[in-house]
């Protein structure tokens, strides 16, 4: 698998997001939006929101498999609350594919009423297409 650095990594979360229906209110790499600031003493790379619910997203890398304290980041992010409705916060975990497996393995260990609030994603590489129109086809507006 080809080595994906953190921008796209980012990108791909965003994506995940998108596709749950999601706004993206703060991100890591972005160009008009905010830096989201640290939840506690962990670095988050996306905060977003859906009508009152809230999600923070986070990207693993191969050295974040190295750390020993992986779990513990996890189950902490994974049980924050909203300040004043107290609802849970959901957590988005992008994983490279060839350590999902492993990222499985780690959220086992979780109690189960912190892994409700985890969702796991697979960040796969492939190329985006920048294209916008194929050849041949004519312009709606010029």
């Amino acid at each position: 698998m080809l080595s994906l650095d953190k921008r796209t990594s980012v990108d791909l979360l965003i994506e995940q997001f998108w596709k749950q229906g999601y706004l993206t209110l703060s991100r890591k790499f972005g160009t008009y939006l905010p830096e989201p600031s640290r939840v506690g003493m962990f670095d988050v790379d996306v905060i977003a929101r859906q009508k009152k619910n809230y999600a923070i997203g986070i990207t693993l890398t191969e050295e974040d498999f190295k750390n020993p304290a992986l779990p513990e980041k996890i189950v902490y992010l994974a049980s924050r609350h909203t300040k004043f409705s107290n609802k849970k916060v959901l957590l988005f975990v992008g994983v490279p594919e060839d350590r999902l497996k492993m990222a499985k393995e780690i959220l086992e260990a979780v109690e189960p009423a912190v892994k409700k609030n985890i969702k796991l994603f697979p960040i796969i590489a492939r190329t985006l297409n920048t294209t916008q129109r194929a050849a041949g086809k004519s312009a709606l507006f010029s």
